[in-house]
């Protein structure tokens, strides 16, 4: 059977740069080990599959080892594939997610494209001395989300040295780790780890800044935030606090498309 593939990197404008996803617009589900092999053999951080139902779209995304409970720069460029090449109607695409309810995508007259998803409840965590060591640096303030630790630092060249030990960063039980600090031209930076996810480096984590973005309100006293993702892919972010939403906008640019052949 083939079936139709694209590649887009996402929270960029420019090829090359940002988080690369793979898209599946699927007629119907196929099995769940086919899309985890499928989503292995692209070997990106994210493959995402979606199929329509009704008015909505249910989509889902794996990364090379796992099925995650949510993506942001996937669902970013799911949205670019059914806007540009599948003539989806109006300018919102609404999505049904297994692990994460109902999310929504909006397209502005310039081509941003707005996730909209819950956010994320946190609370103080204590770093255990192995992770101290597997970072290379304590954090000053340290939290658990709903899949990911949050560690805050001082300063954006904080982040930019971090030189992790994956190995050891892999022994965390969680989805992955994100660091971060209010940053030089923006109002905060971040970088995103997740080798127990078979991601070591995230290049722009989406999902991440709904954990970044209430933290950040809080700190800045402020709803509306410029965010940049300090991975060698680097990102750009803009993102709201909206009630118990978080708004994360972002643009993208198709790679390649083509077809695939699936048993």
């Amino acid at each position: 059977m083939k079936q139709k593939i694209y590649q887009v990197d996402a929270f960029t404008d420019t090829l090359f740069k940002g988080n690369p996803a793979a898209v599946c617009i699927l007629d119907n589900w196929i099995p769940d080990e086919l899309m985890q092999q499928i989503a292995a053999e692209n070997n990106l951080a994210e493959t995402a599959f979606a199929v329509p139902k009704g008015n909505v779209y249910e989509l889902r995304w794996f990364t090379p080892v796992v099925e995650v409970d949510l993506c942001g720069h996937a669902t970013l460029a799911t949205a670019f594939v059914l806007f540009h090449h599948y003539g989806a109607d109006g300018n919102t695409i609404k999505f049904e997610s297994l692990r994460s309810g109902e999310l929504s995508v909006e397209r502005s007259e310039d081509g941003w494209l707005t996730l909209d998803f819950p956010k994320d409840i946190f609370q103080p965590d204590y770093p255990s001395d192995e992770i101290i060591q597997a970072l290379g640096k304590k954090p000053f303030g340290c939290y658990k989300g709903k899949t990911d630790y949050l560690y805050i630092y001082e300063e954006q060249e904080d982040i930019e040295a971090l030189d992790p030990d994956f190995f050891r960063l892999s022994k965390l039980d969680g989805r992955g780790i994100i660091v971060s600090a209010p940053g030089v031209d923006c109002d905060f930076v971040s970088r995103f780890f997740a080798p127990q996810s078979g991601i070591n480096e995230d290049p722009v984590t989406g999902s991440a800044h709904t954990t970044l973005t209430p933290y950040w309100s809080e700190q800045l006293v402020k709803t509306k935030m410029v965010a940049k993702q300090l991975s060698p892919r680097g990102g750009y972010l803009k993102c709201e606090l909206s009630g118990n939403r978080v708004r994360i906008s972002g643009q993208a640019v198709l790679y390649l498309q083509g077809e695939i052949e699936i048993p």
